[in-house]
């Protein structure tokens, strides 16, 4: 009997170790072909941005900042009037967006939990979230240029805000959710009505995560182009009046690639560099407004 258990037992030790040799096995299959995986998404990125430095860095200059467009094949010119209305894109439409977009996340996350109407809003907002920003776009040309007969800057700063609410209401519930219902339910506890539970303790709680919501929200629509080529079009001119059509760096861009002035691509390569610059500034910045909540 001692024989045969023995037997067993070894029979079970080799079984063991035999399946312990298959798992190290596609383990390391696994994990040499995630850092395959992860090398070959790095080199095409450190090629993109060696190609925008190297590039871009020789459009740099004074008159990059001071100047308009250029007329084509001409040698002077910049991209001023494309950077102020890109600005003006960026600031308008996060002033529209951002209230909208955090007062639907505090609403799901409050007052809708159980509601018909919160998965509805729930289930629009993740299609708005993974739809092309040139549907959105369409959407604004046929109710908004179709409408008043012309292109705006006004109708860019929607399609821009309708991008930016669906990613800010998102960040805003899941922000919230995270909040312990502990908090909200000694609050009620001492009397405090709800919408000051909201004000004071929960948004007071995540307002880092709302914040770097929305700071990702801006670089999202920091670089679209297809929204404005149907809204607010472009303009050579220097323009602050965004009832006109209005130039945007993406949109100039897009003109200027594709045109056979090596001055023009030049200007391109520069506004690349901007924009690039500029969304990897606020992903810092959200990065370093997440890591100091996480570290309070």
């Amino acid at each position: 009997m001692s024989t045969t258990a023995e037997l067993q037992k070894q029979k079970i030790a080799i079984s063991r170790t035999k399946m312990q040799g298959k798992r190290r096995l596609k383990n390391r299959i696994a994990l040499f072909l995630s850092l395959l995986t992860m090398l070959f998404g790095l080199f095409w990125l450190a090629w993109i941005l060696y190609s925008t430095l190297t590039k871009g860095v020789s459009g740099l200059s004074l008159q990059l900042f001071t100047e308009s467009t250029p007329p084509p094949n001409s040698t002077e010119g910049g991209l001023a009037n494309a950077i102020v209305g890109s600005g003006l894109f960026v600031f308008w439409s996060t002033v529209i967006g951002t209230p909208l977009g955090i007062l639907a996340g505090i609403y799901l996350a409050e007052y809708g939990k159980e509601s018909p109407l919160a998965g509805v809003t729930r289930f629009i907002n993740d299609i708005l979230l993974s739809a092309p920003s040139i549907v959105v776009g369409l959407f604004i040309y046929s109710i908004v240029v179709m409408n008043t007969g012309h292109f705006s800057g006004w109708a860019g700063v929607l399609s821009l805000a309708l991008l930016q609410i669906p990613i800010i209401v998102r960040t805003t519930e899941n922000m919230l959710k995270l909040v312990p219902n502990s908090l909200r339910e000694a609050a009620y506890a001492l009397g405090t009505p709800k919408w000051k539970i909201i004000l004071s303790i929960t948004l007071k709680s995540s307002v880092s995560g709302i914040i770097t919501g929305v700071l990702l929200a801006i670089a999202r629509i920091a670089g679209e182009t297809a929204p404005l080529l149907f809204t607010a079009l472009s303009n050579q001119f220097y323009n602050t009046d965004l009832s006109n059509p209005t130039a945007s760096l993406p949109v100039i861009i897009f003109n200027f690639a594709m045109s056979a002035f090596s001055s023009w691509q030049q200007l391109a390569w520069a506004g690349v560099l901007l924009i690039t610059v500029f969304v990897l500034l606020l992903n810092i910045l959200a990065r370093v407004i997440f890591a100091k909540k996480q570290r309070g």
